[in-house]
């Protein structure tokens, strides 16, 4: 783990966005002077996930969900995990006016900066739901385990989350992948990255000198013991059976490039994982 990332992860959430405002603040307060800034893309200081360009990845995403997934123009998505709009940027020039949009995500202020920015798009809506998560929410004892997702049964087409598993413990991935089978459609399907512990990046862990999941359990690995929601992978067994458990199969499992595979054969750093209700 360098050194930078490891401080990154001991300080507390509201730190760690407010240490990511500072370092760019002279970059969005110049793209905001110069009017360089694209719509419905926020200022660098305020994302708080994903990596890379953020109109670029997000392209990249809607992409790979419509190639591994059956969306169309009129299909109703809920993205959990929203963040701060990545996926739903793109999303809004490809849902037409008999799609619909919903996105919850516990930091926030990505929710209240969505809401602000995607008031033209009256079918797209964002909610925030203070759930605990060491990683990005101090502020709440509500916890992701018990937690029921504000929607009815079967009225989604489509779930995404992106990152999203990658912070939550066993006991919290299970209660999602029950609520995600509950709020689907028949036949809908859910669209995930997970780090998955297989028998290829166990064996490129093992070979590591600094191994990115070095602390070892039965059926899930730590990135960082302090901060157990920092990166969390798990054995692709696990989450095959507890999916199973809740109504959901594994149609298509994509490795991604985290465990030494090319990136060119990848379509995400993360695993993609694609699961069908029914």
């Amino acid at each position: 783990m360098s050194l930078l990332r490891k401080a990154y992860y001991h300080l507390g959430p509201v730190q760690r966005r407010m240490a990511r405002r500072l370092f760019f603040f002279p970059v969005d307060v110049l793209e905001g002077v110069t009017g360089k800034r694209p719509p419905l893309v926020p200022p660098r200081g305020k994302i708080f996930t994903g990596r890379g360009d953020f109109v670029a990845s997000g392209n990249d995403l809607l992409r790979n969900i419509k190639s591994s997934c059956s969306l169309k123009p009129s299909h109703h998505v809920l993205d959990i995990g929203c963040g701060i709009g990545r996926l739903a940027r793109p999303l809004t020039g490809f849902l037409d006016e008999n799609g619909r949009y919903e996105g919850f995500d516990i930091v926030k202020d990505g929710v209240e900066w969505c809401r602000k920015h995607y008031h033209r798009f009256p079918n797209f809506n964002f909610t925030y739901i203070p759930l605990q998560n060491d990683l990005y929410n101090l502020d709440t004892r509500e916890v992701a385990d018990k937690f029921v997702f504000p929607f009815e049964d079967a009225v989604f087409d489509l779930t995404t989350l992106i990152s999203v598993f990658t912070h939550m413990q066993p006991g919290e991935v299970e209660n999602y992948l029950h609520e995600i089978a509950r709020v689907l459609k028949p036949g809908g399907q859910c669209f995930a990255t997970f780090f998955l512990i297989t028998r290829h990046s166990e064996q490129f862990l093992d070979k590591a000198k600094k191994p990115f999941f070095p602390h070892r359990y039965d059926n899930y690995f730590l990135h960082d013991i302090k901060v157990k929601n920092a990166n969390i992978a798990f054995r692709y067994e696990l989450i095959s059976k507890i999916a199973c458990k809740a109504g959901l199969s594994i149609q298509y499992h994509n490795e991604g490039w985290w465990a030494g595979k090319a990136a060119d054969a990848c379509m995400n750093f993360q695993d993609v994982v694609v699961m069908r209700k029914g």
